[in-house]
């Protein structure tokens, strides 16, 4: 995806944020070479059977960056531009998401460099099984748990787990999360990294005076979070959404929208856009509304040092990974609103993903409620412990989201020592 900053390697970045945190925390230089480092890297390279018979090699990755704290865990994605360093930064920001929501994972990420668009659904089996097959050495519920990411899904979920049972010879539904229910998928899953963002709203508008029932919500990217968030927003604390939008624009009305109308208006047309008795608007606009609550939901980099002084949200939930480039973090503190970064706003989807591993692990399934239930304990004690370090440390909520999770995992490496 071109953007101001796709010259950027993604694991330079992530490593610079460990080394604004060790001058935060006093890092001892030894551990903090270790957090600078992937415990594990697995490169494949594997044939796969196309339609018309041809045999094509595709390469993919699998990297477990840190197990201090338990097993890993993290996506797959197949898209054209997976880099062996796209996956390390990914598995690091997966370690720090783990670490602040406190669940007992490590972070892991991995990828295959594919056009799935351009492959059959018979193409797209023979490579996940494939590649499956081929990081099977290095995966299984106690050692690393796989996810769908980018261009993967629930089905993909289902051929991993399938292929990893077959050569165990016995069914291992706890290997990946993400599966369909029928195969050991959680309830609420779907909706968890939504409904995660929607609670962390609720906790932070009380800390920043801001009521959210009656407040003005805008979404950039009606999409999974997006618009699970919107919904939830609406549905459960009375807040008046005004601005949506998606890959193909954006629409707005000063009065409010259903969400619910416009999720179907988006299922019938393909997008948000023609919404009856709203205003186009653009995807900037959007950021820009007249807001109390702003959810960038879509890509990466959408916030930066350019729009940044012209958001007028006191409240900025960051559903989407990496909205909102370092300079504008900076400007948005100076004008005291309330940013709520990735690694907590939309850390919802991997606590219920460990919740489905736990429920797999157990062989013992919860109602939806109650997933819901357990999803605001963990997101409401995340919050308060984030805005606790923001406030003591004097930074910003990304800075102490950050001290936080990797203070966690330090803390971890320094009681089981350094083997052997």
């Amino acid at each position: 995806m071109p953007n101001e900053t796709s010259t950027v390697n993604p694991f330079e970045t992530a490593k610079q944020q460990i080394d604004i945190v060790a001058k935060q925390i006093h890092l001892d230089g030894g551990v903090l070479e270790v957090l600078k480092h992937p415990k594990r890297e697995l490169t494949v390279h594997f044939p796969v059977r196309m339609d018309d018979g041809s045999f094509r090699v595709y390469t993919g990755y699998r990297v477990q960056y840190n197990m201090a704290r338990g097993p890993t865990k993290g996506g797959i994605r197949f898209h054209p531009q997976v880099s062996l360093d796209e996956v390390r930064a990914l598995a690091a920001w997966m370690t720090w998401k783990c670490a602040v929501v406190n669940i007992p994972y490590g972070g892991a990420k991995g990828g295959v460099i594919c056009d799935p668009k351009s492959m059959s659904r018979g193409e797209l089996e023979r490579l996940t099984r494939r590649y499956a097959s081929e990081i099977s050495l290095i995966i299984g519920p106690e050692i690393d748990i796989p996810a769908p990411d980018v261009y993967t899904d629930s089905q993909t979920m289902a051929w991993i787990m399938d292929t990893y049972s077959m050569q165990a010879g016995y069914s291992v539904p706890g290997v990946v999360t993400g599966k369909p229910i029928p195969l050991g998928g959680s309830e609420g899953r779907g909706e968890a990294t939504g409904r995660g963002c929607s609670i962390v709203i609720r906790e932070a508008a009380k800390d920043a005076g801001i009521r959210v029932k009656g407040a003005k919500v805008a979404v950039q990217g009606f999409g999974n979070a997006g618009s699970v968030a919107a919904r939830l927003l609406y549905d459960e604390q009375g807040a008046q959404i005004v601005a949506v939008s998606d890959s193909k624009g954006g629409i707005f009305k000063a009065d409010g929208l259903n969400p619910h109308a416009v999720e179907e208006h988006k299922q019938k047309t393909g997008s948000v856009v023609g919404f009856p008795g709203t205003k186009a608007i653009s995807n900037a606009e959007v950021l820009e509304a007249k807001v109390d609550i702003l959810v960038p939901a879509a890509l990466e980099n959408q916030i930066t040092a350019k729009n940044a002084p012209k958001i007028e949200a006191k409240v900025v939930a960051e559903a989407a990974n990496g909205p909102t480039l370092p300079e504008a973090d900076t400007i948005l503190f100076e004008k005291k609103a309330t940013v709520l970064p990735d690694i907590l706003a939309n850390a919802g989807g991997v606590t219920v993903s460990y919740f489905e591993w736990a429920q797999d692990i157990q062989g013992f399934f919860w109602p939806l409620a109650e997933v819901n239930q357990r999803l605001d304990r963990v997101m409401v004690q995340s919050y308060a412990d984030v805005h606790k370090v923001a406030v003591e440390h004097k930074v910003h909520n990304r800075t102490a989201a950050y001290i936080l999770a990797i203070q966690r995992v330090v803390d971890a490496i320094r009681l089981r020592g350094i083997y052997p």
